[in-house]
C-alpha cells in the first residue's frame, strides 16, 4: 500500500476511531485533513500529527451544512492541490438521545438523520469534483444498520445504501466507495451510549472482545489502497463475527 503524497479528507477525527483513522493515514504517509465540527479536538488532532512528523491541517466542518462541506473541499484543493480519498467518519453517536420514533422530537432527528446519513453524501458531492481516477470513498456504517432498533440504525442502513448508489454512479469516473461497518469498539463514545450494554454484547461476538480503532483503521487502509482496486459497493463488517450476512 503506497499512500506517499495521497491527500485524505476525514470527518469527525477530532476523537475516537476518526483520530485513530487520521493518524494511522499519517503514518501511511499520506496529507491528512481533519474534517472536524469541534475546533478544539480537531486542532488537537492536526497539531498531534504535525509533532509526529506528519502532515495534517484541521478545517472546521459540520458536515450536514452543505456550504460547510464545499468550503472544506476548497481549502483543501488550495493547500494540497487535488483530493484522492474521502473517509466519511463524522456522525452524532456519542452524546445522541435514546428514544424512540414515536417521541423523539422531529427537529432533533431531521438534524440528526442530516448529520449520519446525508453528511457523507454532501461530502461526496463537494469532494469527488477534485477527485482524480483512482480515488476512494470509504463511509463509516454500523451493524446497527441490521439491528432494527433506533433512529441511528436506521441512519447507517440509509448510509449503505448512499454507498451502493455512489458506488454505481461514480464507476465510470475510476472512484471506488465502499462502507466498513464496525461492531462495539472501544471507545469513550461506545462508553456514554452503550455502556453496560456493549460489555454484554461481547459475550455473543465469536472473537470475543471489543474492537479497537485499530482494527477499523486497517479495514480503511486496505479499502482506500489499490488492493482493492476492484471492490466497490461493498458493506465490509469489522465486527469480530456479531454479524454474519449470507
Amino acid at each position: 500500500m503506497d499512500f506517499n503524497d495521497k491527500v485524505a479528507i476525514i470527518t469527525g477525527a477530532g476523537g475516537g476511531i476518526g483520530e485513530g483513522y487520521a493518524k494511522r493515514c499519517a503514518k501511511e504517509g499520506m496529507k491528512v485533513v481533519i474534517a472536524e465540527l469541534n475546533a478544539e479536538q480537531g486542532q488537537r488532532v492536526a497539531d498531534e500529527i504535525v509533532a509526529d512528523g506528519g502532515v495534517a491541517l484541521f478545517v472546521a466542518t459540520d458536515v450536514s451544512d452543505e456550504q460547510s462541506c464545499l468550503d472544506c473541499a476548497a481549502v483543501t484543493v488550495a493547500r494540497f492541490d487535488h483530493i484522492d480519498y474521502l473517509v466519511n467518519n463524522a456522525a452524532i453517536f456519542g452524546d445522541m438521545k435514546i428514544e424512540g420514533y414515536l417521541n423523539v422530537d422531529m427537529n432533533y432527528l431531521n438534524k440528526f438523520m442530516a448529520v449520519n446519513a446525508n453528511g457523507c453524501l454532501l461530502m461526496a458531492r463537494a469532494c469527488v469534483p477534485h477527485m482524480p481516477k483512482g480515488g476512494a470513498i470509504v463511509n463509516q456504517s454500523s451493524t446497527a444498520a441490521w439491528m432494527n432498533v433506533g433512529f441511528y440504525g436506521v441512519a447507517k442502513l440509509t448510509m449503505n445504501g448512499i454507498t451502493c448508489s455512489l458506488a454505481n454512479e461514480l464507476g465510470w469516473r475510476k472512484i471506488r466507495v465502499n462502507a466498513i461497518a464496525p461492531g462495539p469498539t472501544e471507545t469513550q463514545a461506545l462508553e456514554n451510549t452503550a455502556g453496560d450494554y456493549a460489555k454484554e454484547m461481547v459475550k455473543s461476538i465469536p472473537l470475543s472482545r471489543l474492537g479497537q480503532p485499530d482494527d477499523m483503521a486497517d479495514a480503511v487502509l486496505f479499502l482506500l489502497s489499490d488492493q482493492a482496486s476492484w471492490i466497490t459497493g461493498h458493506i465490509l463488517n469489522v465486527d469480530g463475527g456479531q454479524f454474519m450476512r449470507v
